[in-house]
């Protein structure tokens, strides 16, 4: 009897094994242990945690030269003028023109959560990418996001008020346009009007004052930036099937201090500000996006290049605020269901002022175009030509030429 009931088992498990393979699996659930629905809200089992994701890999032919920390994007702020440099030092990426790089820093992965509470449903992000500029430019994770949001109220790391992110172009390379803008920022915001089509919302987020000391190290003064107050946004959005409409403005503390004294002095801070009008246009399955931004002391906020404070002139002649101005305008254009395009340019140009050295930044300009083929959900293969021009004080100037070969695998 004990060799007759382990045989009838087997016997019984083989004869359904067919029907078993018949059908395919259910999908591998997503299981969040510690989180669940409020019991007292809506909709207590419609708690859940999505994982999405991209594998991408970068080919670029580089015909002249950036920066080696930065040379999987073009960023113009980043392309060498000086060769050899002042007091006979070099920009960084002097040297013979043409590279070719291979990068999987585009490479991402993002969580969402989204659980219904009293208050409403409660969504959080966490997101990273192989993008991280911090370390030497090397292919390590870099947190994007870090995000919650529930009822008017949202904290975290996030997308800048002061941007949209539905904003950005159709474009494969990683950086984007120069003179829009685009940070990520730790802030609380609140949302006090949404509906449908509209909504306001303001944050204090966290300030940072890129200060350019120009001149002033050669008399032997040191300085840092001063971040003694947060920086307080707002803006108005609306949307429809015509596309959208975003305008917004921020006012910031930009501080300075010395570190070469007991004291911290001499110091001082300057009230930055600026407003920016942002909207895309849609007609079938193409769109238009442009953005204008003008302000004093916001270069932070920019995409790329730029200081928010610089000195007058000479030592004991104070600080003032450096004047930014961007653009860009952009053209999606679907050519079938199967291909698309996107072409267009941008800029982010500074006043310098009197006490800025020779070679700080003044212009950066971008301009891209491409041809994207989509042969299955989820699956993209690219070819972008981009062009970057960079402009410093004493109008001495450099260009940076590549094409981008891009296959992205999305999940």
């Amino acid at each position: 009897m004990r060799t007759v009931a382990p045989i009838a088992v087997l016997l019984l498990g083989a004869a359904w094994l067919p029907l078993a393979w018949a059908a395919d699996p259910p999908p591998a659930p997503v299981v969040a242990p510690t989180t669940s629905g409020d019991a007292k809200a809506p909709k207590d089992d419609a708690a859940r945690l999505e994982v999405s994701g991209k594998i991408q890999l970068d080919l670029i032919s580089d015909f002249k030269k950036v920066d080696p920390q930065w040379n999987a994007t073009l960023r113009p702020s980043t392309i060498p003028i000086n060769c050899p440099g002042l007091l006979g030092t070099n920009d960084p990426g002097c040297g013979k023109d043409g590279e070719t790089i291979f990068s999987v820093r585009q490479t991402s992965i993002a969580f969402k959560g989204f659980v219904p509470t009293q208050a409403g449903q409660l969504h959080t992000e966490l997101s990273l990418d192989l993008f991280n500029p911090s370390d030497g430019g090397n292919t390590r994770f870099r947190l994007l996001n870090a995000w919650a949001e529930v009822g008017a109220f949202g904290v975290g790391q996030y997308y800048t008020l002061m941007m949209n992110i539905d904003l950005f172009p159709n474009t494969i390379d990683y950086w984007g346009p120069s003179g829009m803008l685009f940070v990520r920022n730790p802030q609380v915001r609140y949302t006090p009007y949404k509906t449908d089509n509209a909504r306001f919302a303001v944050s204090l987020e966290a300030p940072n004052a890129a200060i350019d000391t120009g001149k002033l190290p050669l008399a032997g003064l040191a300085f840092t930036g001063w971040t003694k107050y947060p920086d307080i946004a707002a803006k108005y959005s609306a949307n429809g099937g015509w596309g959208f409409f975003d305008l917004g403005g921020i006012v910031r503390s930009v501080g300075y201090k010395s570190t070469a004294t007991a004291d911290g002095n001499p110091s001082g801070a300057k009230t930055g500000w600026g407003f920016t009008a942002d909207g895309a246009l849609t007609f079938g399955k193409d769109r238009v996006v442009t953005q204008v931004t003008y302000g004093e002391g916001i270069a932070s906020y920019f995409n790329d290049g730029g200081v928010d404070l610089a000195p007058v002139g000479g030592v004991g002649q104070g600080a003032q605020l450096v004047k930014s101005v961007g653009m860009m305008l952009y053209y999606d254009h679907q050519w079938s269901g199967m291909w698309a395009s996107s072409i267009g340019y941008s800029e982010h140009h500074q006043d310098n002022t009197g006490g800025q050295a020779t070679n700080a930044f003044k212009t950066g300009s971008y301009a891209s175009t491409n041809l994207l083929y989509t042969p299955a959900k989820n699956v993209l293969w690219g070819t972008e030509f981009l062009w970057g021009k960079k402009e410093q004080n004493d109008g001495g100037s450099a260009i940076d030429t590549r094409v981008q070969f891009t296959g992205q695998f999305k999940f």
